[in-house]
């Protein structure tokens, strides 16, 4: 991914909405398969980790991308922001 396409995702992000919220249990099989479902129909998702969370919030970014497939757009405060390209008939989003 380029830079000029992770601004691009960034930005569509900014206006989002987190879907999913990471509790003190971290990154569990559950977890992982809600969020492999939420890329397939979205392809774009941000997701809140809560205060009780002890994790590191870029080491559980980058398990979640690695297990789902998907590619970390941003890591910022408590928030994690995941992408996943959909299949060609699906896709919703058009990269620059």
């Amino acid at each position: 991914m380029t830079s000029k396409q992770r601004a691009y995702l960034k930005g569509l992000a900014m206006t989002m909405d987190p879907i999913m919220q990471i509790g003190k249990s971290g990154v569990t099989p559950e977890l992982t398969a809600s969020v492999s479902e939420a890329l397939e129909a979205r392809e774009l998702i941000k997701l809140n980790v809560l205060q009780n969370c002890s994790d590191d919030l870029r080491q559980m970014a980058e398990t979640l991308a690695e297990r789902t497939r998907a590619q970390v757009v941003q890591v910022i405060g408590k928030k994690i922001v995941l992408y996943k390209e959909g299949k060609e008939e699906k896709k919703k989003i058009q990269l620059p």
